[in-house]
């Protein structure tokens, strides 16, 4: 008798968290809300220049972000007025588990996911309304790091830990790689072969019609980068040189697939 009931009451716990999973889902594929976003900024080194880059970090520095989802969903027919409202968090000062490095096992990974997830549950203060996703921005000194380990992206849990610079003049830049680590938490996938870092044709390119296709003047987001020839592609500068494309925008639920 016990044995049953211990039973129906752990499936009782499995449906419920199921059914509020799938209501978050269906919430924040609707886009009838914007989506809460906070950003959790921390250092990534014991450099100087970093800790006094954090100092001055102000979440007005995040607006060219905010206006550029709000741009994007106009462009593509959202009608949301505002789809990202973000919130900048207080300084964490405690470092999140390691990511797993390439080559390791897919154990690993989930592992090192749980471990995420556990740690950002115990350091989720932030202001303002409780987040829909959450962004830990580790930031470097780029004279100590002129190469960034890669950025994740975790759809279960809604969390990214994204790698950027310490640096105002990678500002552009660093936003690029926050809003496309944001749209991996959202279900977006990536747009670009993972051996050679070109973007895929034509999902990975912002004008995939232009004739000839290279050189390209953008760079779609989830490819991240912009083809200029054959084996050649820049990075964004800004969130300016980048776009949404129409499979991504179906992947995020902002365009419905036909």
């Amino acid at each position: 008798m016990f044995k049953r009931l211990r039973i129906v009451v752990l499936l009782f716990i499995l449906v419920t968290v199921a059914l509020g999973t799938w209501r978050t889902e269906s919430r924040l594929r609707d886009w009838q809300n914007s989506l809460h976003v906070t950003l959790y900024p921390l250092a990534g080194d014991d450099s100087p220049v970093t800790r006094t880059y954090l100092a001055g970090l102000q979440a007005a520095h995040f607006e060219p972000l905010a206006d550029y989802f709000d741009t994007e969903g106009h462009r593509l027919g959202l009608p949301l007025l505002k789809p990202v409202s973000l919130q900048l968090a207080p300084t964490l000062h405690t470092a999140p588990p390691p990511p797993p490095k390439s080559g390791d096992s897919t154990l690993a990974a989930i592992l090192w996911s749980l471990q995420m997830r556990y740690w950002a549950w115990r350091h989720d203060e932030s202001p303002g309304p409780k987040p829909d996703v959450r962004l830990f921005l580790v930031y470097h000194d780029p004279a100590r790091s002129p190469a960034l380990a890669h950025s994740t992206g975790l759809r279960e849990g809604r969390m990214a830990l994204v790698q950027v610079f310490a640096s105002p003049a990678d500002q552009g830049s660093n936003q690029v790689v926050v809003a496309h680590e944001l749209l991996h938490t959202l279900g977006a996938t990536d747009k670009y072969d993972l051996a050679t870092l070109m973007p895929n044709f034509p999902d990975g390119y912002a004008d995939p019609q232009r004739e000839p296709p290279i050189p390209q003047e953008q760079a779609e987001l989830m490819a991240g980068r912009i083809p200029v020839g054959g084996q050649t592609a820049d990075i964004p500068a800004s969130l300016g040189q980048t776009l949404i494309g129409p499979r991504t925008a179906r992947e995020i639920g902002w365009v419905k697939s036909p």
